[in-house]
């Protein structure tokens, strides 16, 4: 398969990312080392990786990869403050090449006006360093549940967010969405700056989804994936009517995470085993992606 060697234009465009966390453990393949991840993710077609930064003594090699591969670059970032977010930003600025930093605030038991101060502060730090913040829908951070996170929307001037809704799926048991969880969660897709892309069924936080030989997004009778489906378009389309002259590029991410993430079952040979390919799974949201934006 041809590596993706499209040049980029300024033009407002979707951009397909494999998480570098997502390759982890991939029982397709003996573990890989970085440039054989890096080459599988450029060769399967995906635009960019979104990962963790660097160290010092890798960074070098991150930069050739990623030239080599003509792969864009995102990171991760997990501050409890502004002060933490700051340095964290500065060293992603000072590597060069991170598009956008994914937050996730370690502050979950953080509520009420302290939490909106707090992620108000976190923005202007994203706008002083220059580098975009966006702050992740997840448990186990300041963003904890469906109707906090949605009350600190509606006070912020200007929240940006990374969608993953799977978590208030689960967080909330949501196995059938009532009308003040689907309204809240449109609340939350008018912020949207990037989404994660995985299905909970209300009692796992990922499942594996149908896999057709050719997709049909109107055909594969997946009623859970349906419901993510019609989230991610709206986002895609909420971003693209509020979207500044400066965001060129919709972050889509493929974030299939391994065990416990994954279900695994276990044989009388060997524990673990992941129920779903992660990989194939991965390529199959791509596609997705790819043919929801069509509509956008």
């Amino acid at each position: 398969m041809e590596l993706n060697m499209t040049h980029r234009t300024s033009t407002k465009r979707l951009e397909v990312i494999m998480s570098w966390w997502g390759m982890t453990g991939l029982q397709m393949c003996e573990e890989l080392g970085t440039e054989d991840k890096v080459r599988l993710i450029a060769e399967a077609g995906y635009d960019g990786i979104n990962g963790f930064l660097p160290k010092e003594k890798e960074a070098e090699n991150w930069h050739r990869l990623l030239e080599k591969y003509n792969l864009t670059f995102s990171v991760n970032a997990y501050p409890k403050s502004a002060q933490e977010l700051e340095i964290f930003l500065e060293d992603a600025k000072a590597f060069g090449k991170v598009d956008f930093v994914n937050v996730q605030v370690m502050r979950p038991f953080l509520t009420g006006k302290k939490a909106i101060h707090l992620l108000s502060d976190l923005e202007k730090v994203s706008q002083s360093v220059g580098i975009p913040a966006y702050i992740e829908t997840h448990r186990g951070t300041i963003t904890q549940d469906l109707i906090r996170t949605v009350e600190y929307v509606q006070s912020l001037q200007d929240p940006k967010l990374t969608i993953d809704l799977s978590h208030y799926i689960l967080a909330g048991e949501m196995l059938t969405i009532q009308d003040e969880a689907e309204q809240m969660i449109q609340t939350l897709l008018s912020k949207t700056k990037s989404i994660h892309a995985r299905v909970s069924n209300g009692q796992q936080i990922q499942v594996a989804i149908p896999e057709p030989r050719k997709i049909d997004l109107h055909q594969m009778n997946c009623p859970l994936l349906d419901q993510f489906q019609d989230w991610w378009l709206m986002g895609m389309r909420n971003w693209m009517e509020s979207a500044s002259d400066k965001e060129d590029m919709f972050p889509f991410i493929c974030e299939l995470g391994p065990p416990p993430y994954a279900m695994t079952l276990s044989n009388a040979k060997k524990s673990n085993i992941e129920t779903s390919d992660r990989w194939s799974q991965g390529l199959l949201f791509a596609e997705i992606a790819r043919s929801l934006w069509k509509q956008v």
